[in-house]
């Protein structure tokens, strides 16, 4: 992937010394290279380009890229990419580096300090799997069920890298029982903002640590994570029961993550407008959608209570009564619960069948404005009432799925980056909206900031999870009691402020 023979005008951010470094070769300023680096999942944020990305075969060429521009008087910023599941360009560094962190892949050789996914044993640890950053969620599944183990909490979308939800925090409806990604860490490797390539644990080079998860790639390049694993069971009954009444429809979800048995505890929002099955999984059978529209006909909209239970082969005689016994005394709908037996790798990958079809019908390669909240439980009633059944069901348009499902504080810790609602239980709340076009897409933005604003006004102290905002004022704001701290690890550790200039937090 030379630079050599196809250059560009050079880009002056970048000195031309870097082409006396061992790394010249895997750069590239292609401009067809160039562009595709600049776009995300999100297809909101344009023409933020950098000046040239870097595609390492090995972790050292990432240390010599951040070192040399550490070593400028005016250093160039560098952002790592993995997936490029980002929404708003946080993936983007303008007339920066972007590291291309996939690129690590080609050559997982562990004496270049690279690594896949390694399953091993520890009488202190238990089971664990070290996982390169650059790693898809989905390998790491593949290769640890092949030891009949997986890690224990996910996210919906398994087409993730490592790296880039640890980042953030890795969240779904394992959360309220295992807590999220960031939660199931027990060591890692990283790259500072100096250029220094460190290893830490909650033991070791603690600061660090708990500084890069949930640390939106202000402190570190996450170049492996040593990853909590458990028994992998083989099956699971996939359960999902409708609601016309929202407190009912709360009250069952938080009983649910109160008690022991279920591995997964998620909620939706059903509206007339849009599709039952959406891109997330297919569930619901023809004659089942037409019980189902005429519900939303009366109602406008109806909740789904989705929820899990794993078992194995050696259970699967007893999974029905355990399962019977679970929903005893729940308040859904007569005759409104669905059931639904699935492997467990079909249930972890329920996502990836709907993204196929919409890439086939080219529905997928569309702005994606989504916006994700943490709202405490003390206020969940009223954003339903003025978000769900006011704003939204308004606007009256198709709209993609929208989540809402409890978790609970204490499975999180807060000495690390993440922030969140202060409340012991706390939903999370995904508007994960798909536009037609940049006309659309406006359409959507100025619904989340009148549904932000509302919130502002109502005193409701939310939380953006994968947070975007326009100014400093506002970031200090969102870490709240957590910002002297945050900015304090910033200049321990990025001093110079090259790493992930696409948050746009202090640059």
């Amino acid at each position: 992937m030379s630079i050599l023979g196809k250059l560009k005008p050079w880009n002056p951010s970048i000195p031309y010394e870097i082409l006396s470094l061992n790394i010249s070769s895997k750069l590239s300023t292609n401009s067809d290279v160039i562009k595709a680096s600049s776009k995300d999942f999100g297809k909101i944020v344009q023409e933020i380009f950098p000046a040239a990305v870097l595609y390492p075969s090995c972790v050292n060429d990432i240390i010599d890229l951040i070192q040399f521009s550490y070593g400028l008087s005016v250093p160039f910023s560098v952002a790592a990419r993995g997936n490029g599941h980002c929404i708003r360009g946080q993936a983007m560094a303008q007339n920066g580096v972007i590291v291309e962190m996939k690129s690590l892949n080609n050559n997982n050789n562990r004496n270049n300090g690279n690594c896949g996914a390694r399953v091993s044993w520890d009488s202190s640890l238990g089971f664990y799997a070290d996982v390169g950053g650059e790693q898809l969620w989905i390998d790491v599944l593949r290769a640890t069920l092949e030891h009949g183990l997986a890690p224990v909490s996910w996210t919906d979308y398994l087409y993730l890298t490592v790296g880039g939800t640890l980042s953030n925090a890795g969240i779904s409806g394992q959360t309220f029982r295992y807590g999220p990604q960031i939660s199931n860490v027990h060591e890692m490797d990283v790259i500072t903002g100096k250029g220094e390539f460190v290893t830490c644990s909650k033991h070791m080079n603690s600061e660090l640590f708990f500084a890069v998860l949930g640390g939106l790639g202000q402190f570190g390049i996450i170049t492996r994570a040593r990853i909590v694993l458990d028994k992998a069971p083989t099956r699971v009954k996939w359960v999902r029961m409708l609601y016309d009444d929202f407190s009912k429809f709360t009250e069952d979800q938080e009983h649910l993550i109160s008690i022991d048995g279920l591995n997964y505890v998620e909620g939706s929002l059903m509206m007339e407008q849009s599709p039952l099955n959406s891109w997330r999984s297919s569930f619901f059978s023809p004659s089942k959608q037409t019980k189902i529209g005429s519900l939303l006909s009366q109602n406008g909209i109806i909740y789904c209570l989705e929820m899990v239970k794993y078992y194995h082969d050696h259970t699967a005689s007893t999974i029905d009564e355990e399962l019977k016994k679970l929903v005893e005394g729940l308040n859904y709908l007569p005759g409104f619960m669905f059931k639904k037996d699935a492997t467990f790798m079909e249930f972890l990958n329920r996502v990836r069948s709907g993204e196929l079809e919409l890439q086939s019908k080219g529905m997928w390669d569309v702005p994606h404005p989504w916006l994700n909240l943490f709202v405490p439980k003390s206020n969940i009633m009223h954003f339903n009432a003025a978000v769900f059944v006011d704003i939204i069901l308004r606007q009256n348009k198709p709209t993609g799925p929208i989540l809402v499902y409890p978790t609970s504080k204490k499975k999180w810790d807060d000495r690390m980056s993440a922030v969140i609602p202060e409340e012991e239980t706390f939903y999370c709340v995904g508007l994960l909206h798909s536009s037609n076009g940049y006309d659309e897409c406006k359409i959507w933005d100025d619904q989340n900031e009148e549904i932000l604003k509302y919130c502002d006004k109502a005193g409701i102290k939310i939380k953006q999870y994968l947070p975007h905002y326009k100014t400093k004022h506002d970031w200090i704001k969102h870490f709240g009691k957590k910002w002297n701290i945050f900015q304090q690890r910033k200049i321990q550790f990025d001093p110079k402020v090259i790493l992930s200039p696409g948050q746009r937090i202090f640059n």
